[in-house]
């Protein structure tokens, strides 16, 4: 398969795309903002669009990039509520949207959401909002898409290379390695499932 992980610089990205190239039967293309093989502002329609006009047709696009904003809500404003909605949520969906029409007929899209839709944390209601309404998204579309398109979201708990940064929002929580999460985008691109969320560690 030709697999486009955009996200392949990140701590998520980088474990998926190593993953996914074991074995050597799939090609990967990682793409990331500033990195990788291609680059890509998942804000912006245009950059999107030429992504996928450089890259062509393909089998299977996992998404492992957008920021959230972790602020705490007597501080956080509409506009910069918007802004991180911009990058987390609709970066995601935007890239479903414009990559749909490259897919080979029976491929692939594979989203990412987070733990903290289900388990708010302090600071984080910008993260369960965007969360949410990525694995909204995934259910709905699921029943919309042509060609036998599948779509799935992964949900991943705290990661363990990621502790020193967001350990101190996740007191108390188990993490996950990265190599274990990306089992899960394994399961989404080779498996039959659509409309699913895969959640790792919670």
């Amino acid at each position: 398969m030709k697999i486009v992980v955009i996200g392949a610089s990140g701590d998520v990205g980088r474990s998926v795309a190593d993953e996914l190239s074991r074995g050597g039967n799939h090609e990967i293309i990682r793409v990331g903002r500033t990195r990788g093989d291609r680059q890509v502002d998942i804000t912006s329609d245009e950059s999107v669009a030429t992504l996928f006009e450089q890259i062509g047709q393909t089998d299977a696009i996992i998404v492992a990039a957008g920021n959230v904003i972790l602020a705490p809500i007597d501080k956080m404003t509409a506009s910069a509520f918007d802004k991180g909605l911009q990058d987390k949520l609709l970066g995601q969906v935007r890239v479903a949207l414009v990559g749909q029409h490259y897919l080979n007929d029976g491929g692939s899209i594979t989203l990412t959401s987070g733990i903290a839709v289900d388990d708010p944390i302090a600071q984080g209601a910008h993260a369960a909002a965007s969360n949410a309404g990525i694995e909204g998204f995934v259910r709905a579309a699921a029943c919309d898409l042509p060609r036998g398109i599948r779509i799935n979201a992964v949900s991943p708990t705290v990661l363990t290379e990621s502790m020193d940064r967001f350990g101190p929002f996740f007191p108390g929580y188990e993490s996950v390695s990265a190599a274990r999460v990306a089992m899960a985008y394994r399961r989404s691109v080779e498996g039959v499932h659509s409309g699913r969320v895969y959640r790792v560690g919670h």
